[in-house]
């Protein structure tokens, strides 16, 4: 019925009037360097420079990123700005408050070998027999443990939760790296 001609054809033989679709922007992300991190509180408070700013109760227990920008304070959450306050902490006060809150790094996966644990109701993991904290607000969850040159990198994800010095016994670190689970549950053969 078009004279053995395929669609793309027939709507090829409309004009185009120079009307254009525009691809929409994307909202910008936080700048990267210039980024502490703070966890809100049951409050819905945050601590920057030694002054108190606003995130809502909502996020109370979440991490935010807080970006000083100009007179600005910009508090982001996973990527989404969600407060924007006009800055009341000093301006010296600010460069320490950004180093006391940097973002951690992403550990290497490539690299390092990382074995799955559960943290105990202390708030700690065991790992090649020795104790590392993690914290309370992580009781009960399963982290990932690596050995990273001299340091034990505990991690839930993609997410760097604590750094510690090596203090186990590097020869039990082959036996801890061997069982990804953790120690197998005893049972009994009798």
């Amino acid at each position: 019925s078009l004279g053995m001609a395929v669609p793309w054809d027939r709507f090829a033989l409309a004009a185009s009037d120079g009307l254009h679709a525009h691809a929409p922007t994307a909202a910008p992300e936080p700048p990267e360097a210039a980024g502490a991190t703070r966890r809100v509180g049951s409050t819905g408070l945050i601590s920057f420079a030694g002054t108190r700013y606003p995130v809502g109760v909502w996020l109370a227990g979440e991490a935010v990123t807080v970006v000083c920008e100009g007179g600005l304070v910009h508090l982001h959450h996973r990527g989404v700005l969600v407060a924007t306050h006009a800055r009341r902490h000093a301006v010296d006060k600010q460069n320490a408050g950004l180093r006391r809150g940097q973002r951690p790094s992403k550990r290497p996966s490539a690299t390092a070998a990382s074995v799955t644990r559960k943290v105990d109701s202390s708030g700690n993991v065991c790992f090649a027999g020795a104790s590392y904290r993690v914290g309370s607000k992580f009781r009960r969850r399963q982290v990932q443990v690596a050995v990273v040159g001299e340091t034990v990198e505990i991690s839930i994800g993609q997410e760097l939760i604590r750094t510690h010095p090596v203090r186990h016994d590097r020869t039990r670190e082959h036996g801890a790296l061997a069982n990804p689970g953790g120690r197998p549950r005893r049972t009994n053969a009798a």
